[in-house]
């Protein structure tokens, strides 16, 4: 048997898990949802995009972990989450596309809640430090890379945007303070507030990773020494 203390540390980090995971799961089905209707899809081919956008990272992180099943498939409250915002988003969109962005607002959201649940989740079940941060890192981008699959567009996580940069980046706060010993909301909350900014600062101001070019292509070295040879 646990000693009190220890049982009550394990239970609030479950309900911490399962509370971000809810809200992530919610935020993220907002996007896929909103997605499908700009692509004009049925009701039931948006209340698919915004479960699979919503629970596609979590059950990948479960899998990968050993937490089967997957908390996603065997909870009935990531179902229910995620089809009330298939629901309201099919018939309310033009409430939710006020806010402007309104995609890629509620994907930036989804991708802090989940990469910071991720990280906490796979150190509740001790995998290492940098581990821990991959697979936040990989519980926040798994959602949109599926909702981008299924839309036939090449997933933001492999274009130029600063998209898993940002979820690794708020992963790694939590991973470093757990091993720092530091209060696990605050952590938490500081690395969701990170991946958040830096989302949404490389929409607002155009921040992306190189992008890589073939020999010839315009802009490459090799281009410029041909040009200047040719002259």
């Amino acid at each position: 048997m646990f000693p009190p203390a220890a049982f009550d540390v394990d239970a609030a980090m479950k309900t911490l898990v399962l509370a971000l995971d809810l809200v992530g799961t919610f935020v993220f089905a907002l996007s896929g949802a909103a997605a499908g209707v700009e692509r004009r899809l049925d009701l039931f081919g948006v209340l698919v995009l915004s479960f699979a956008a919503s629970s596609s990272g979590g059950i990948f992180r479960d899998l990968l972990i050993g937490a089967t099943p997957p908390a996603a498939i065997s909870d009935w409250r990531y179902l229910a989450v995620s089809l009330s915002a298939g629901v309201f988003t099919f018939f309310w969109y033009p409430a939710i596309n006020r806010l402007r962005s309104a995609v890629l607002i509620f994907d930036g959201a989804g991708l802090a809640v989940f990469c910071v649940s991720g990280a906490q989740k796979a150190i509740f079940f001790g995998l290492d430090p940098v581990m821990a941060a991959l697979l936040g890192m990989l519980t926040g981008i798994g959602g949109g890379m599926v909702r981008d699959v299924l839309l036939s567009d090449v997933p933001v996580v492999l274009r130029s945007d600063i998209y898993a940069l940002a979820a690794l980046a708020g992963a790694a706060v939590v991973v470093i303070g757990d091993a720092l010993r530091f209060p696990s909301v605050a952590t938490t909350c500081t690395g969701a507030a990170l991946c958040f900014g830096l989302r949404l600062a490389a929409i607002r101001h155009g921040w992306h990773l190189p992008i890589a070019r073939a020999p010839g292509q315009p802009g490459t070295k090799m281009d410029a020494a041909k040009n200047r040879k040719d002259r």
